[in-house]
């Protein structure tokens, strides 16, 4: 995952990658967990500039988005590497106990009393992921070490013996 790009009232849930064929459809690296989160979507940022969305396809596994006015290949190629937003309010809701990973970076780290720094980055790892604090401590996000979040507070505490 990359580090947080988003601004307060924007979240990243993507970026444009290459373009396909001539008429301006593009493949879309998707930085979101949730599969679905293109599915639907009638209109999307490109970079800081709003764009209505034609057409979306599932191809072996890849996502493809036909964005409205974008009906040429090098037209398509000058938005490429650009970020994929959408408002904050449209954002897929979460369970309890779930936090989205553009919240938890930027959060600081509690041992007890002690501060052990910010987390600069979540690592996926497919079992569980795992909060990198200042580049240097690696601390598994399980309910065995993270005692609690606080998004508001931008504040985790874990347990210092349990790492």
């Amino acid at each position: 995952m990359t580090k947080s790009l988003q601004s307060e009232d924007k979240i990243i849930v993507g970026k444009v990658g290459a373009a396909r064929g001539l008429d301006g459809t593009l493949r879309i690296i998707p930085l979101t967990d949730f599969e679905g989160r293109f599915d639907g979507l009638e209109k999307i940022f490109v970079g800081d500039k709003l764009f209505g969305v034609e057409e979306v396809k599932h191809i072996s596994g890849q996502i493809f988005i036909k964005f409205a006015g974008v009906d040429s290949r090098e037209y398509a190629r000058a938005l490429t590497n650009k970020f994929l937003t959408v408002d904050r309010k449209d954002a897929a809701p979460l369970d309890d106990g779930e936090f989205y990973t553009f919240d938890i970076i930027g959060c600081e780290v509690f041992g007890g009393d002690k501060r052990l720094g910010t987390v600069t980055n979540v690592l996926k790892t497919g079992s569980n992921d795992v909060f990198e604090v200042d580049g240097n401590i690696l601390i598994p996000a399980l309910k065995s070490v993270v005692r609690s979040i606080d998004i508001a507070a931008k504040r985790i505490l874990v347990d210092e013996h349990a790492y």
